[in-house]
């Protein structure tokens, strides 16, 4: 509950960028979209993108600095290519025959809630997604990333101001507490929350409208006619990706029990390590207290991993392994392990292999992600039909594809919508689109 003086700091700040949102409502296309570029820009310049990506990590303590760069590359970049030469404003739809046209306005005032795992690129990418919609966005960030969010808030705002726009399209929270983030949440016009599962549920229950994530447990099925080499190259790139501090990387494979040796000796080839039963009953025992993941592990280097859970791990590991033939709480490896930890599942039938998928999750990640390294086509359409996900990545690294890349078609975001299975009102990935009003006009045969 917020206390009175945080209540009023939210009001001043919400009035603040409702003032900023009516100047931009009457700006164009074109205005719009230079902005937007210049954002984008001035941040992944060099010297600045450097400087954020090392705060990131020195605050957070979560993550490394090349995965953060890499993001902050990819993902801001990317986005403003989906958004290149998309209108945002005006008839955006039109349907001469029936007489329909579409017409996109504003939401209002944002409200976006930052995770501490991606500081970096995820308010940059909330604050160019409302200043294309003609949107104001207030951020809030997480209290161990607050010193990197001022540093990126300043320096769009410098850019707005450079540009002639107004700062406070853009204003963050710079000391925030809890009853300011839920605050928050209540005067916004639409909340954007990408972090935990409590956080998201606050912005459910907010009476705010709010699109909000789901959790994370990727579950990824090898088969026999996969290329094993390959598939276990793009699993350790996306398993180690910033320290899997994604909630997008594998944590789970279901691997055709044929080949299961196999792939085993080629992800141990890229850094991959098996522990032994009495090593995975060691690091159970430490990275999970009283049912929670262990802070000490979450995004972490494998060598300190390996510390927490008293392994004694060989030169060169990247990742561990550990064998799992069970799901539930009772058994935590089959959850979401938000670390460079992944599980190792084994299938016969490939039915076996789907309903193993639904199994896992249905415990922890329904509607999220899911993954498959195959080349049946019929299987792998069988498995997009029977898989209660809302993305499947087919011979792909899983957190580096699902959430946008340069070599798929995903809209790249930072936000994955996860349906009704999820707890979530969309199953797509959140972008700019989903910051618009829009008004159909009905009645006109021709214009």
């Amino acid at each position: 509950m917020a206390t009175p003086e945080e209540k009023k700091y939210v009001s001043e700040l919400i009035e603040r960028a409702r003032k900023a949102q009516k100047v931009i409502e009457g700006y164009d296309q074109e205005r719009v979209d230079h902005l937007i570029t210049a954002v984008v820009w001035n941040i992944v310049k060099p010297g600045t993108i450097e400087k954020i990506s090392e705060l990131a990590v020195e605050e957070t303590k979560m993550g490394n600095y090349a995965s953060k760069y890499a993001k902050l590359n990819t993902k801001l970049k990317g986005a403003l290519r989906d958004m290149k030469g998309k209108k945002s404003m005006g008839i955006i739809e039109r349907d001469e025959e029936k007489g329909l046209f579409k017409v996109a306005k504003p939401v209002g005032v944002v409200g976006g809630i930052l995770p501490t795992t991606n500081p970096e690129a995820t308010p940059v990418l909330k604050a160019i997604m409302a200043i294309k919609t003609r949107n104001a966005v207030v951020l809030s960030p997480h209290p161990r990333a607050k010193k990197t969010n001022t540093m990126i808030l300043n320096i769009v705002r410098d850019v707005l101001k450079k540009y002639g726009a107004p700062e406070d399209l853009v204003i963050g929270v710079e000391e925030p507490t809890l009853g300011i983030t839920q605050e928050l949440m209540k005067q916004a016009d639409l909340v954007l929350a990408t972090g935990g599962g409590a956080m998201v549920h606050s912005a459910y229950t907010s009476g705010t409208p709010a699109y909000g994530v789901g959790v994370g447990n990727a579950v990824v099925v090898v088969d026999e006619t996969a290329d094993l080499k390959d598939a276990a190259d793009k699993i350790m790139r996306s398993k180690t990706f910033d320290f899997a501090t994604s909630c997008s990387a594998e944590n789970s494979l279901v691997v055709q029990e044929g080949i299961y040796d196999k792939l085993v000796k080629e992800l141990e080839a890229v850094g991959g390590y098996l522990l032994s039963a009495e090593e995975k009953a060691s690091l159970q025992a430490n990275m999970w207290k009283d049912g929670v993941l262990n802070n000490d592990i979450i995004a972490q280097p494998v060598e300190k991993i390996a510390t927490v859970g008293k392994i004694a791990l060989p030169e060169g590991k990247k990742f561990l392994m550990v064998e799992e033939s069970q799901v539930g709480p009772e058994h935590p490896f089959s959850g979401e392990k938000l670390s460079q930890v992944v599980s190792l599942f084994k299938f016969g039938e490939f039915q076996e292999a789907i309903d193993r998928v639904n199994e896992i999750t249905e415990y922890q990640g329904k509607g999220h992600s899911c993954g498959i390294h195959s080349t049946d086509e019929k299987r792998i359409e069988e498995y997009a039909l029977k898989t209660y996900t809302s993305r499947i990545m087919v011979r792909q690294p899983q957190c580096l594809a699902n959430s946008g890349a340069w070599t798929n078609g995903m809209p790249m975001t930072l936000s994955l919508g996860c349906g009704t299975w999820g707890g979530n009102i969309s199953s797509e990935n959140i972008t700019w689109k989903h910051l618009l009003n829009t008004t159909w006009e009905i009645g006109r045969a021709h214009v």
